[in-house]
């Protein structure tokens, strides 16, 4: 697999007649129409839908009719679906692998905050909600498909970054330090606990996850260096003084989130977004509470690979059990 996305998705295009793969910006992102993912899709479009995945890292649908079993046999297309340990009451109790997002609305309440104070206590610097999904595992899912049921008038967009044009943005000679470098990734990084008692401090002590992840990992199908941090999970630069480390995580975390590294996506009630959880952070809207409207999303997460660095390394796991228990 090459990293000419023009060469790969338009070979591909050509041996599934009316698929259309069309970027959105010069580096993230592109749009896929002639697609009904609710159908039987043959291997000829499922290609197309890898290779433009591979390449973009993020790819969008718009007017699909998914209904649990529908996403979670698409899933099936592209890899083995994740059947997480804990959900909440808003996900469906008969699909396993389906995680609504509505639960997210139902943790504030859980540990005595209101969603305000909820997101200001774990998002207190402007790049602390970029992350990979479960990045703190040290099986992160290999990819997210995530369908919007009902989203508001206005608001609610998702942003997501390419972590290997980030690697690719930095000089030569950062570059080869970077790849040495692996990194603390770890759940609640960050967190300002409440005065006196605190009731999801006490959660995260109970159920701590954290790994050990080189910094720039590898990409398992298409080769690609992958700048792996993010401000949500990762807690410290292994072997590293205090100060370097918050000089150099500043550093990296502003990379990954450069603008023009970026793609955001308007939401529609039908919208799929399918992306590559190896290359890629998100960062979920904030905006939400602010809306007088519901917002109603439900996604499904591929099995990942334990990640390695460019000497070959995997992570190491320091606490918490692999996300993904094969059957």
């Amino acid at each position: 697999m090459t990293t000419d996305a023009g060469t790969d998705t338009d070979t591909a295009a050509g041996t599934a007649a009316g698929i259309e793969v069309r970027p959105v910006t010069g580096y993230t992102g592109a749009e896929i129409t002639g697609v009904d993912l609710a159908g039987d899709l043959d291997d000829a479009a499922v290609q197309v839908v890898r290779e433009a995945l591979l390449a973009w890292k993020v790819v969008f649908f718009r007017g699909q009719r998914l209904d649990h079993a529908a996403h979670v046999a698409l899933a099936r297309r592209f890899g083995e679906p994740v059947t997480l340990r804990s959900r909440g009451g808003a996900s469906p109790a008969e699909f396993p692998e389906v995680e609504t997002t509505a639960d997210r609305l139902e943790l504030a309440g859980r540990y005595g905050m209101d969603r305000d104070e909820w997101l200001e206590r774990r998002r207190h610097t402007l790049v602390r909600g970029w992350h990979c999904d479960h990045g703190a595992r040290v099986d992160p899912p290999a990819a997210t498909i995530l369908r919007a049921e009902t989203v508001p008038p206005y608001g609610g967009d998702t942003t997501w970054s390419n972590l290997a044009a980030a690697y690719e943005g930095l000089s030569e000679p950062v570059r080869r330090f970077a790849d040495g470098l692996r990194a603390e990734h770890r759940l609640g990084v960050g967190y300002q606990s409440r005065p006196g008692p605190d009731a999801y401090l006490e959660h995260l002590q109970d159920h701590q996850v954290a790994t050990v992840h080189p910094l720039v990992r590898v990409h398992p199908e298409s080769g690609e260096r992958l700048l792996f941090v993010n401000g949500y999970y990762v807690e410290r630069i292994m072997d590293v003084s205090r100060a370097e480390n918050a000089r150099l995580l500043e550093m990296f975390t502003e990379q990954i989130t450069r603008p023009e590294y970026t793609v955001r996506f308007r939401w529609e009630p039908g919208s799929v977004a399918f992306w590559d959880n190896r290359a890629t952070v998100h960062l979920a809207p904030a905006d939400t509470g602010r809306l007088d409207h519901p917002r109603v999303m439900h996604r499904v997460m591929l099995a990942g690979e334990i990640p390695y660095g460019v000497d070959g390394r995997p992570s190491e796991p320091i606490t918490g059990a692999p996300l993904h228990s094969p059957a």
